[in-house]
């Protein structure tokens, strides 16, 4: 079977897994987990409610739990190993890389976290150890410390007889880390240069220079430097240039796949693990953002009360009102989708903000004007009135400009705040978009038609 037709089986699978668990047919439960990736099981966990996540758990093959539990969600890991002795998790995590046992560790409590250190052996705990005095999110708590690493003075059959007293070598190797006497990190050595050279050659003459990663950079820093240099793997070093490690580039995709979720999720003020969190966990976490949502839509409709007297002299206002505050929104989405990537991505800051707000503005006045046209038209031929065609026109390139400005201008001003622009960006945009368009329709209406 190639595994274009297993990936389009997959979700027939689980369908399958689901109803089983549901119906209580251990038999096809486990008959199902056997035909799932690790990584899939995983998923299937993470899509279930609470109970029915704890029956699929009892099922999963002994030996792929560590690897299940290195796929899962933070909270939902952390749920799952609480259930745990802490010598259950040590078996777990046994076949598992160091960056892995480590991630996992740092989800359980401090003192179970001690435990289990205490449990392992003496040399996997120093290795862990390592790892564990880094931050989660940055370069040195996503390494691993499972390096090969060799001299630049050596000849390449040194090395290769090397290699093969090691019998294993970690996955994801696809170059070897060159040091000094001292283990400071000088540069790499593919394995392709390794296997096609004369053997006499030395590493020296065949090493590419490279930079290492300093413990200390932030994981999505490392995302954007292994996007840039189309990296498989890296050196990870401390201040003084000294190897600690390697990052590999599925741990980058990791990284890359979390930020995407988080800042989707928290675009709409949820959680990262939001689907089947508790009723209350999660009222919690959004009721903050409803009842700003409220007070926004409160400042709108007393926007629209300032101009009572005027709608209720031109009932068509009314009618029209949500039209311009609505292309004003979608307008500003735009521009806030923009510029929320260009600042997760690193493309956006001071020097190039004001190439962007100058672009999206000519973008806003050109957009403005086009629709402008569109809807004075069809205001003109519904209402019969020419006056109100002008205004909601002029209305709306007002607005879509405002828009198109706020939607880059914001972002950034809550970077500058240290808050999370996917989370405030849209609540504070569509405040701007309404009140703006409420505001410029009905005054201009106020003006120019009942005067």
């Amino acid at each position: 079977m190639t595994e274009e037709i297993q990936q389009e089986k997959d979700p027939e699978i689980i369908d399958r897994l689901y109803e089983s668990l549901h119906q209580d047919d251990v038999g096809v439960a486990r008959e199902s987990l056997e035909q799932l990736h690790p990584s899939e099981i995983a998923d299937a966990l993470e899509g279930l409610p609470a109970k029915e996540r704890e029956m699929l758990w009892v099922l999963v093959p002994p030996e792929v739990e560590g690897d299940v539990i290195s796929e899962l969600q933070g909270s939902i890991r952390t749920e799952l190993l609480e259930q745990m002795q802490p010598i259950e998790v040590v078996e777990v995590t046994k076949g598992l890389d160091t960056d892995d046992v480590a991630d996992i560790i740092q989800e359980l409590p401090d003192d179970v976290k001690d435990t289990v250190l205490l449990t392992m052996d003496e040399q996997r705990r120093q290795r862990l150890a390592s790892v564990l005095s880094f931050p989660e999110d940055t370069a040195g708590g996503l390494m691993n410390i499972d390096i090969v690493s060799v001299r630049a003075d050596v000849s390449l059959d040194v090395v290769i007889r090397y290699l093969r007293q090691l019998k294993n070598i970690p996955e994801q190797t696809d170059s070897l880390m060159v040091v000094d006497r001292e283990n400071k990190y000088l540069g790499r050595l593919s394995l392709t240069n390794l296997l096609s050279n004369d053997p006499e050659t030395s590493v020296g003459e065949l090493m590419r220079e490279s930079d290492g990663i300093s413990a200390m950079t932030p994981a999505n820093e490392v995302a954007k430097i292994f996007e840039q240099r189309d990296l498989v793997s890296a050196a990870v070093i401390n201040d003084d240039n000294i190897l600690l490690g390697r990052i590999t580039v599925d741990d980058v995709v990791d990284v890359i796949q979390e930020e995407a979720e988080k800042s989707m999720k928290n675009m709409a003020g949820v959680g990262f693990d939001e689907m089947f969190a508790p009723v209350l966990t999660s009222a919690r976490r959004r009721t903050i953002w409803l009842g700003i949502n409220l007070a926004t839509a409160f400042l709108a409709a007393w926007v629209i009360g300032q101009f009572e007297d005027t709608i209720e002299q031109l009932v068509a206002l009314a009618i029209l009102m949500p039209i311009v505050a609505g292309m004003g929104g979608i307008a500003g989405s735009q521009t806030l989708t923009i510029a929320i990537r260009g600042i997760a991505t690193g493309q956006l800051g001071k020097t190039t903000s004001r190439a962007l707000m100058l672009k999206e503005g000519l973008v806003g006045v050109l957009n403005g004007s086009v629709w402008a046209v569109v809807v004075t038209v069809i205001v003109v031929l519904w209402f019969k009135n020419w006056p109100l065609g002008l205004v909601i026109g002029a209305a709306m390139v007002i607005n879509l400009i405002v828009a198109a400005l706020a939607g880059a201008v914001i972002p950034l001003a809550l970077k500058r705040f240290g808050i999370d622009p996917a989370i405030a960006g849209s609540v504070l945009l569509t405040t701007v978009t309404d009140v703006v368009g409420f505001v410029s329709f009905l005054g201009l209406a106020t003006l120019l038609l009942l005067t």
